[in-house]
């Protein structure tokens, strides 16, 4: 593959909005429709009611409809649904060849397998967050009814191997890797034991933890006083305690630090993997660190510089003007915002051949978005108040951002570009072989292999240019469209 073209595909690939598929030609019936015509005389794409309602293909063979931002639906090539979504993100169903599921904020949550019976990979589910957790697999070990906080136990999920509580905080139980930690009043009493590991704490008044020859930890009037050692089986092993906030320290065999007044003043020294020495003044506010592959200077709020192992950031007047620049992918990757999401940009450029075009994805919230992959595609839409918020969330591009576009500019080579004004009210669109400008269904302005044609009322009344001929023909009443051979959307 050629290096730009290579280029242009890492660059910022995800298309900033949802824009109008390649077509032959465009019918306008703002606002009822507009269309995007094929070669072939099929509708390829369409946007109804101003921008409300819309069918488009979105990635590989499946198809797009909906009435934003109310309701979506994606469909695979045989028809069969794959996505549906009311409200998004309130309400979201997803489907697949196993399982489908669907869910409302992530807090009532149903899976349902397609087979008969469930199994461990299509395990059927129910789950009214936090109160209600269940799975039906097939199998006793692993099915599970649980309700908090009453009673209940779950193998293989909340961060655990296995977690069972009764009437909580009275009693709580957690096992992972052989170990089990029970709270009797969590997190009050606290008891550890299993393989090698026993422990017992009265939280905060003190607690330790142990594994003979592997670690130990203790704390008393946590977090004032605490002590942590591990990697006891080897040389030189980790440790780190704290009298809190007088004094802190931790070494192990290649960093050593120490900080007094904690967390305000202090020291670091590292020696592997690369030399690296700091020294903290009133902490997190001034911080100087010099290093082999670590470079730090705060002097907070007002400047921050610092590059750790190739990426470099800077801050001036934080949260005011952040700056941000790593390789990554053989590309070489600017962050620039300006109070976070005011001001917006990121730019890609070939790490090894610089004099290539660059691709950038720039925000201005949220008056306007703009993409440009550095080959030659580019869109710009304004309003966008989304694009920067919900980064690469298709759902959200699909939905939402369309329902703000006052203009849109969409330009895929030198000679092919479209733009529009006031959701497809106003089109005027460009090709190597056809021109085309839509006043909504009042006045359409065509060209094509010379060729013209003006026409009023989408067919009322018109006039017509061959070519190869001087004169101008008018005509009355034809109302001919290139033929829509797409067939309805399935229900």
């Amino acid at each position: 593959m050629p290096l730009r073209h290579f280029f242009a595909f890492l660059g910022l690939t995800a298309v900033l909005v949802t824009s109008v598929q390649a077509a032959e030609a465009e019918l306008n019936n703002w606002p009822i429709r507009v269309s995007q015509i094929d070669e072939s005389g099929s509708t390829q794409s369409w946007q109804g009611a101003g921008p409300l309602l819309f069918r488009q293909p979105v990635g590989d063979k499946v198809t797009a409809t909906g009435f934003r931002p109310f309701y979506m639906e994606k469909r695979d090539a045989d028809g069969a649904l794959t996505e549906s979504s009311f409200l998004y993100p309130i309400f979201i169903y997803r489907a697949d060849s196993e399982v489908y599921r669907w869910s409302v904020l992530d807090i009532f949550n149903v899976t349902e397998p397609r087979t008969a019976q469930p199994t461990e990979a299509n395990s059927r589910g129910f789950d009214f967050w936090p109160f209600y957790l269940s799975r039906q697999t097939g199998s006793p070990d692993t099915s599970y009814r649980a309700v908090f906080p009453i009673a209940g136990t779950v193998p293989n999920r909340l961060f655990n191997e296995r977690i069972s509580w009764l009437l909580f905080p009275l009693y709580l139980r957690t096992e992972n890797h052989g170990v089990t930690a029970t709270s009797l009043l969590w997190p009050f009493v606290r008891l550890v034991s299993g393989d090698g590991n026993s422990g017992f704490a009265l939280w905060p008044l003190f607690g330790w933890r142990s594994k003979q020859g592997i670690y130990e930890r203790e704390f008393y009037l946590w977090p004032l006083i605490y002590r942590d050692a591990s990697r006891l089986n080897e040389a030189v092993p980790d440790e780190s305690y704290g009298i809190l906030p007088f004094y802190a320290r931790e070494s192990t065999a290649t960093v050593k630090s120490e900080t007094y007044l904690w967390p305000f003043f202090g020291y670091l020294d590292r020696t592997a993997p690369d030399l690296y020495h700091e020294s903290r003044y009133f902490w997190p506010l001034w911080v100087q660190g010099r290093g082999d592959e670590r470079y730090r200077n705060r002097w907070a709020p007002f400047y921050t510089r610092s590059n750790i192992k190739g990426l470099d950031k800077t801050w001036v007047l934080w949260p005011a003007f952040r700056r941000e620049q790593w390789t990554d992918g053989g590309l070489v990757q600017t962050k620039t915002q300006f109070l976070y999401l005011i001001y917006w940009s990121l730019e890609q450029r070939s790490a090894t051949n610089p004099r290539l075009a660059a691709a950038h994805k720039t925000h201005l919230w949220p008056i306007w978005s703009s993409w440009d992959n550095g080959a030659g595609r580019r869109q710009v839409q304004v309003l966008s108040p989304f694009e920067v918020l919900f980064p690469g969330n298709d759902n959200t591009r699909l939905l939402w951002t369309p329902l703000f576009a006052l203009y849109r500019y969409d330009r895929r080579s030198a000679e092919d570009y479209r733009h529009s004004l006031l959701f497809d009210l106003v089109t005027w669109r460009r090709t190597a072989a056809r021109r085309e400008f839509h006043l909504g269904p009042l006045l359409s302005v065509k060209s094509a292999e010379g060729a013209r044609q003006i026409t009023l009322g989408n067919g009322l009344f018109g006039f017509r240019r061959p070519a190869g001929d001087a004169s101008w023909q008018t005509f009355w009443f034809d109302f001919s469209r290139e033929t829509d051979n797409s067939p309805p959307p399935t229900r």
